[in-house]
């Protein structure tokens, strides 16, 4: 498997997995929609990086890498970089709490 393999691998189930929104938001299952977009977020920009050469770290937030590696893609994607960057860091730390909740946040509320 090449590294363009993966790459688009991830995009393809990044992709597939952007359907499920639209049901997890009809069902109020707010917490659920902000952990699938985070992953489907990751796995996105997972693969942008491995399809530039980049082998992403196994954390959940790489945003910072596509600023570090912005002049490896397309002009029109470059312009989006720090956006997709906020979004990602943003994500992820909402990721916890949509999943684990705290003592005055219930994710099923």
């Amino acid at each position: 498997m090449t590294s363009i393999t993966l790459a688009q691998s991830y995009l393809v189930k990044a992709t597939k997995r952007l359907k499920i929104l639209p049901v997890l938001l009809e069902e109020e299952a707010y917490s659920d929609v902000v952990r699938e977009a985070q992953e489907i977020v990751e796995l996105a920009l997972k693969g942008m990086l491995r399809a530039i050469g980049v082998e992403p770290p196994k954390q959940h937030d790489v945003g910072y890498l596509l600023v570090e590696f912005k002049n490896h893609f397309p002009k029109e994607v470059q312009a989006e970089v720090e956006k997709m960057a906020r979004i990602s860091k943003w994500l992820r730390k909402e990721r916890e709490f949509a999943f684990y909740g705290d003592v005055d946040f219930i994710p099923t509320e």
